[in-house]
């Protein structure tokens, strides 16, 4: 039996994206409770040479929307990367879903075997079947920066937990 690779792709990030949403309400949340200023959990990072939170969403989301993008053989959405609130981040992922939801599942169909081209025409230019480009690079990058999202916000004392991390399934 086989899967599609819009089957394998898009209910993940779907899924994924929603727990973001739900544990970036929840830090909000926090934040608001413990009388934090927003400010110091949306620029925390977890070491000085790392992104901080804000950047982590920005990244998680743009992975979401490009790899989703590039299999469907769609034009990939430019953001400005320019959010500075949690409301800013939400509706980025708000526009990201929104992006991802659009996209036929017939898009899809044959993109296991096209060929990705990253970074093309410089010296670190790959070349991937969409099948390599989703399980091997897309799904762990996504899924580094959603992690150490969370791993920011559990870092400085937002009570999520796995569950929280997955979202709804």
């Amino acid at each position: 039996m086989t899967i599609s690779m819009y089957t394998a792709s898009i209910p993940v990030f779907k899924q994924i994206l929603g727990g973001l949403h739900d544990v970036l309400a929840k830090a909000e949340a926090h934040a608001t409770a413990k009388s934090i200023e927003p400010n110091a959990l949306l620029q925390a990072r977890l070491f000085p040479d790392m992104f901080n939170l804000v950047r982590q969403v920005q990244i998680a989301a743009d992975f979401a929307k490009s790899v989703s993008a590039r299999l469907a053989n769609a034009d990939v959405p430019a953001y400005e990367d320019n959010e500075q609130t949690f409301a800013d981040l939400q509706a980025r992922i708000a526009k990201t879903l929104a992006f991802i939801d659009g996209l036929a599942a017939t898009q899809f169909d044959g993109s296991e075997s096209r060929e990705i081209v990253l970074r093309p025409g410089t010296p670190k230019e790959k070349k991937l079947s969409g099948q390599a480009y989703l399980l091997s690079y897309g799904f762990p990058q996504f899924f580094f920066h959603v992690t150490t999202t969370y791993d920011i916000l559990r870092h400085n004392g937002v009570e999520i937990g796995k569950r929280d991390f997955m979202g709804s399934y």
